[in-house]
């Protein structure tokens, strides 16, 4: 039986075990001290610590990823050990914001204007330069589900958001939407690709998304081609997650990340193949599984918290509101924190939309 090693005990690695089970993969959590694991519920071989100071990876076959904010001076000498990491350390450095502008920016892959500042100075100018203030600033490591981005009216603010660390700086954009695409890849390069989906952001969390995306086929077909390429420059393995905006009918990567993705969680339904499975397979180096949805159609809706509203206590009311299905992660409650999501498949995307927010909002007490 393999052994895969988990570097994060959150939703996406307790998802991800969930997939273990019909695989007969053997999976190993590793949580940060005082984090709050949700993963333990499903595996039972979990374990609390930093990654290299204890003896976690001892009888890994596989080191991967529940998030990308990692030391990679950790996951190098884990490297230099002889342990199989993917994805490697080279793909892990993405989840920098100004490596990744400069990288994809360096390759031709068409990504919004920005600069690289390490501090706030330099912001008016890109502003100025760009259709005035306000302009978006992203910390280039630590940011995560709106954290770390901020949007900004004038220096003062810039300046108070910064401070001394290096941010990434880019114009307020006009966006039509926004997309996300799904690519699973093994080490020799292989890869499948998840239908384009469109996603609702609010404050820079994900609320809910569609699929598939309500665009036409030669976008959708662009988006999918534009995220292999990001995927090849990436030297990814596993899943790569890549969030695009569309803008005057053009397509820009917005962000990367290197690990399974809240914009593919209706796949465990909607898809042959969930996104976590197929994480697995790409990690071990199986053949890939098909990416072709059950449905036309999908819609997933975050469960978010509201207050101190558990959702465990309103599951048997919630299920009564619509054939769906609900996930949830073993969270305490907290504003604004992801306790689960609700998908929900059918022919029409309206209709699949509504249903999801129905049970999801039963849930979150908003309903």
């Amino acid at each position: 039986m393999p052994v895969v090693g988990i570097v994060g005990g959150g939703q996406l690695a307790r998802m991800t075990a969930q997939a273990a089970v019909s695989l007969a993969v053997e999976v190993r959590v590793l949580a940060a001290p005082g984090e709050e694991s949700a993963a333990p519920w499903v595996t039972a071989r979990g374990a609390t610590g930093t990654l290299g100071e204890d003896g976690f990876l001892d009888g890994v076959d596989v080191l991967t990823f529940d998030h990308e904010l990692v030391d990679p001076a950790r996951v190098e000498a884990a490297e230099l050990r002889g342990v199989v990491v993917r994805p490697g350390s080279a793909t892990l450095r993405f989840a920098d914001k100004a490596h990744q502008r400069e990288r994809l920016a360096a390759a031709g892959i068409p990504v919004p204007p920005f600069a690289v500042l390490q501090s706030a100075a330099g912001a008016g100018a890109l502003a100025a330069a760009h259709g005035g203030w306000p302009v978006v600033l992203k910390a280039a490591r630590g940011g995560y589900d709106g954290r770390g981005v901020a949007v900004v009216a004038d220096e003062a603010a810039a300046a108070a958001f910064a401070g001394s660390r290096t941010v990434v700086v880019e114009p307020l954009l006009p966006l039509e939407r926004e997309l996300a695409v799904l690519v699973a890849r093994r080490p020799g390069g292989e890869a499948v690709v998840y239908p384009p989906v469109q996603t609702l952001q609010v404050d820079g969390i994900c609320h809910e998304l569609v699929a598939p995306a309500p665009v036409g086929a030669d976008l959708a077909d662009a988006a999918a081609a534009l995220a292999l390429r990001v995927a090849d420059l990436c030297g990814a393995v596993g899943i790569l997650a890549v969030e695009l905006f569309v803008v005057d009918g053009r397509l820009l990567v917005n962000e990367v990340a290197p690990r399974p993705h809240n914009s593919g969680h209706h796949t465990i339904e909607h898809a042959a193949t969930s996104q976590f499975e197929n994480h697995l397979r790409a990690v071990l180096d199986w053949p890939l599984g098909a990416t072709t949805p059950r449905t036309p159609a999908a819609a997933m809706v975050n469960v978010l918290g509201n207050g101190d509203v558990d959702p465990r206590d309103r599951l048997p009311a919630a299920l009564a509101r619509g054939p769906a299905s609900v996930h949830l992660y073993a969270k305490g409650p907290r504003a604004g924190r992801k306790l689960g999501h609700v998908t929900a498949l059918g022919d029409d995307p309206a209709e699949v939309r509504g249903r999801a927010r129905r049970v999801a909002a039963a849930l979150s007490g908003a309903a």
